[in-house]
């Protein structure tokens, strides 16, 4: 999805299967259908862990709509489209909020973020102060928000 395009945390790869020398065998590639989706992140290590279906409908039809695969991506990858470092790829909301959250000092945001983590549907928030770590001041370019 070119919307993840720069980011750090998303990578989207094709593994050929037919060479046989993926190592991929002992994940099962292909049980329940094609295509095969996996992620893989620090806490599934290089096994991976397979992409549980939200629907019925078969998986290119689910993740083929872009929004369940952008809340797929999201969700698995721990991450969020919105660069808080220079506001691409976010929300107006997203970027009020990042905005607001600028000028507080590191350990206010991990204190919200803490507290946010409670909440499940905050958790794009949760996300958001996290990338900020490090951050000084507001991004570029937001002194109209």
């Amino acid at each position: 999805m070119k919307e993840f395009a720069g980011n750090e945390d998303v990578e989207f790869a094709d593994v050929n299967l037919q060479d046989g020398r993926s190592g991929y065998d002992k994940q099962s590639p292909g049980a329940g259908g094609w295509p095969t989706i996996r992620y893989f992140n620090k806490k599934t290590g290089y096994d991976g862990a397979a992409y549980e279906q939200k629907t019925d409908k078969a998986i290119c039809d689910e993740l083929g709509k872009a929004k369940n695969m952008r809340l797929y991506v999201e969700e698995y990858g721990n991450t969020v489209r919105c660069n808080p470092k220079n506001l691409d790829n976010c929300t107006d909301s997203e970027k009020e909020y990042v905005v607001k959250w600028s000028s507080k000092t590191e350990d206010e945001r991990t204190v919200e973020a803490t507290k946010l983590q409670k909440k499940v549907k905050n958790r794009k928030r949760v996300t958001l102060l996290e990338k900020m770590k490090g951050m000084e001041g507001p991004p570029p370019d937001t002194k109209e928000l």
